[in-house]
């Protein structure tokens, strides 16, 4: 428990907050609860990108977000990475199935899309020492996949309203290069990585508001947000700085991409439970403690 006694939040209380963020993040075991779902995000990885492309593909077109989802893969893990990654999406898309077999292929995507958030909502829990019970009812099981379908859908708008705000960024940033071609790399750079921490912020607000079975107040959770973000941005391209050099992927060959994605979700997991982290010192240290949600799970 934080041991911050002042009621609001001052910029001098931060080095002492992430102090204790840290070791209560060290506590949990990160490094297993990002390996667990690591390894559900490889499984659920085709359903979440083919309900992403097709979702968001109904508005902006499909050749296009493929497009542009594969451009981020490229840059996050590599060429090669991404090349395996589309080839997976061609074969899961064919259309040469019957009836029955394109039915069953529906529920499985979609039960396996929902499987890393599922997870993710049991590694807050944990992390948010929210007790549940191990024995939930069918029920109970299919509103909590419901609930990590929510979570995809709200990637698809973020990621359509992210698309949108890129191409005025580039209308914009083609206008002010005809008056300031001199500025015009250092805008559109910055309005891009302003661009990425605000949709990455909205998507762990949500993430924190609404997947765990817990209730946590908005204060809370935009400060815990924003920290998480900002780690999240820089860890990124740290992330992809590190896949570029070292290539670990290379050492195992035709499994190289599955090794590359378990690896940068397992990273990206670490920073994002150390926000969680943050988030429930912070809530704790200000008195917006996080209590559980018994309408969720009684």
């Amino acid at each position: 428990m934080s041991d911050v006694n002042e009621k609001h939040f001052k910029i001098n209380h931060l080095p002492r907050l992430l102090v204790e963020t840290y070791k209560a993040w060290e506590k949990d075991k990160p490094f297993r609860l990002s390996a667990i779902v690591a390894y559900y995000a490889v499984l659920s990885l085709p359903g979440l990108l083919i309900i992403i492309i097709n979702l968001v593909g109904s508005v902006w077109g499909t050749e296009i977000v493929q497009g542009q989802l594969t451009d981020e893969i490229s840059r996050a893990l590599g060429s090669d990475a991404a090349n395996s990654i589309q080839t997976m999406l061609a074969e899961t898309q064919n259309n040469t199935r019957n009836t029955m077999a394109t039915i069953l292929g529906i529920c499985t995507i979609i039960f396996g899309a929902t499987g890393v958030f599922y997870h993710l909502q049991l590694s807050l829990n944990h992390i948010w020492e929210v007790k549940v019970k191990d024995d939930l009812s069918i029920l109970k099981m299919f509103i909590r996949r419901l609930r990590s379908f929510a979570f995809i859908l709200a990637i698809g708008f973020l990621l359509l309203i992210s698309f949108i705000v890129t191409t005025a960024i580039t209308v914009l940033t083609t206008y002010i290069k005809s008056l300031f071609p001199d500025l015009v790399v250092y805008i559109a750079y910055g309005l891009d990585a302003l661009l990425s921490v605000g949709i990455i912020t909205v998507l762990f607000a949500l993430m924190f508001k609404y997947l765990p079975d817990a209730k946590i107040k908005w204060k809370a959770v935009w400060v815990g947000s924003i920290i998480t973000a900002i780690l999240f941005v820089l860890g990124k391209s740290l992330l992809g700085f590190y896949f570029g050099e070292a290539d670990p992927g290379s050492t195992y060959g035709a499994a190289g991409t599955v090794v590359l994605i378990l690896l940068w979700v397992s990273y990206s997991c670490l920073i994002l439970f150390f926000g969680a982290e943050f988030t429930w010192v912070y809530a704790n240290a200000y008195g917006y403690n996080i209590e559980k949600d018994l309408k969720t799970i009684a």
